[in-house]
C-alpha cells in the first residue's frame, strides 16, 4: 500500500482540478448566456432620442433616432461580406441640429465607393457603438486614397471634424443610399466556454483512466527477474 498513497494521490489531484477548471467554465457559460440575453434585449428596444453626452459604459448598444443632414463627407473601412465580396463599410458624418456624430451608414460593393451619398434630411434609426477593432497591427488609413481598416473612433472624428460618437444604422429612412446596412447584433461577442468545459472534462477522464492504470501496474509490483533453477539432470 505505501507504493501506491503517491500514484492515488496524483489521480485524485489531478482529476479534481480538471473537474473544477470544468465546472468553472460551466458557470462562466450560463453567465455568458445571460449577459448575451441582455445585450440582445437592448439592442431590439424601442429607440429613444441621442444622449446629450453618451457614454460608452452607459450607452454601448442603446437603440436611438436621429434625423440630420448627409454631406458626403466619409470615411470607408475595407470590409468583404461572404455573398457579395469585397468593399466597404461606409462610416460617414451627419449633422443633427447644432451637433455633428458619425454614423455607419452600413456596406458597399467597391465599385459604389466614389458614389455621393448626400441627403438633405435622413432619419437613422440604429444603436450606439464604440468599437473595438484597432491594435498595434492595425494598418494606419490611406488617407491619399481615404481608405480605413478599421473603425476608428477618435482618428474619424477628427478626420471627420465630429463627435466621437458612432451609430451603426439599423434602418435609413428619407433617402436612397444605396448601402446594406449592417446593423449590430451579438454574434461577434465570443462565447467557446462549453468547447472549454467539454475540454476540461474529458482531461479529467483521461487523467482518471491513466491514474487507475498506473495504479494498477503499481500494485503488481515489479516482476521477478531472477531466472528459473532447474533441478539436477540425471541419465
Amino acid at each position: 500500500m505505501r507504493r501506491l498513497w503517491f500514484p492515488l494521490l496524483l489521480g485524485v489531484v489531478g482529476v479534481a482540478i480538471l473537474c473544477g477548471l470544468g465546472s468553472w467554465q460551466v458557470s462562466r457559460l450560463g453567465q455568458k448566456q445571460a449577459l448575451i440575453a441582455a445585450i440582445e434585449a437592448r439592442i431590439g428596444a424601442e429607440p429613444v432620442e441621442l444622449p446629450a453626452v453618451p457614454g460608452e459604459e452607459a450607452d454601448q448598444y442603446l437603440p436611438v433616432r436621429v434625423t440630420g443632414a448627409l454631406g458626403g463627407e466619409e470615411a470607408p473601412v475595407l470590409t468583404s461580406l461572404p455573398d457579395l465580396g469585397p468593399g466597404f463599410r461606409v462610416v460617414s458624418a451627419l449633422t443633427t441640429g447644432n451637433r455633428r456624430i458619425l454614423v455607419d451608414l452600413g456596406f458597399v460593393p467597391e465599385e459604389a465607393k466614389a458614389l455621393p451619398r448626400v441627403a438633405e434630411r435622413v432619419t437613422i434609426v440604429g444603436n450606439l457603438l464604440w468599437p473595438r477593432e484597432t491594435d498595434s497591427w492595425t494598418p494606419a488609413p490611406d488617407q491619399g486614397q481615404n481608405i480605413w481598416f478599421a473603425r476608428d473612433l477618435s482618428a474619424m472624428a477628427e478626420r471627420l471634424r465630429t463627435e466621437p460618437v458612432l451609430v451603426v444604422a439599423r434602418s435609413i429612412e428619407g433617402a436612397d443610399l444605396g448601402t446594406i446596412p449592417l446593423p449590430v447584433d451579438t454574434a461577434g461577442i465570443p462565447n467557446d466556454h462549453l468547447n472549454y468545459a467539454i475540454t476540461w472534462f474529458g482531461l479529467a477522464l483521461v487523467w482518471a483512466v491513466m491514474s487507475v492504470a498506473l495504479v494498477r501496474r503499481v500494485g503488481r509490483g515489479p516482476k521477478d527477474s531472477r531466472p528459473e533453477v532447474s533441478g539436477p539432470m540425471t541419465d
